[in-house]
């Protein structure tokens, strides 16, 4: 069970348009020309390593905006249920639902027969191209935060 994303650095970022926060649509286009994008794939709300893993990344919210970056995180879970989890988590960064898990089969991470994504963490630079990957050997594990801000120090 564990996954390999097909995406490698330098292709172009599969396009998403999911329900955030509040039911309102994100895509990641809209960044496009104006802001990174660190896309967390993380596998279902409420799940004990996600519930660590999260709140990792919002400690370090401010050093990922002075890098001119945004987080987005994506789950297979109900925009329902990531609002609930990120109020309870109190993070300020955006879960998006990946219900019928076509961004997570498009990026990857899918692990079909779980019915949920795997732990990933990518850059997708201001370019709409995917600058750096780094993809757990299994969902109980959790990509280096400290990886992807080195990665986005270099890309400034």
């Amino acid at each position: 069970m564990t996954v390999t994303a097909t995406l490698e650095v330098g292709q172009a970022a599969p396009e998403f348009r999911l329900r955030g926060p509040g039911g309102q649509y994100v895509s990641l286009s809209e960044y496009k020309g104006k802001k990174h994008v660190v896309v967390v794939f993380f596998p279902l709300a409420f799940s004990p390593v996600c519930s660590h893993q999260l709140p990792d990344l919002e400690r370090d919210l401010r050093r990922f905006e002075s890098l001119d970056a945004v987080l987005l995180g994506v789950s297979v879970d109900s925009h329902y249920a990531n609002e609930a989890f990120a109020r309870s988590l109190d993070l300020s960064f955006p879960l998006l639902s990946d219900f019928d898990r076509g961004v997570s089969k498009a990026w990857g991470m899918l692990i079909p027969e779980k019915g949920y994504s795997g732990r990933a963490l990518f850059i997708v630079d201001k370019q709409g191209r995917i600058a750096y990957r780094d993809v757990a050997p299994t969902p109980a594990e959790i990509p280096p935060r400290e990886h992807v801000i080195a990665a986005l120090e270099r890309m400034s």
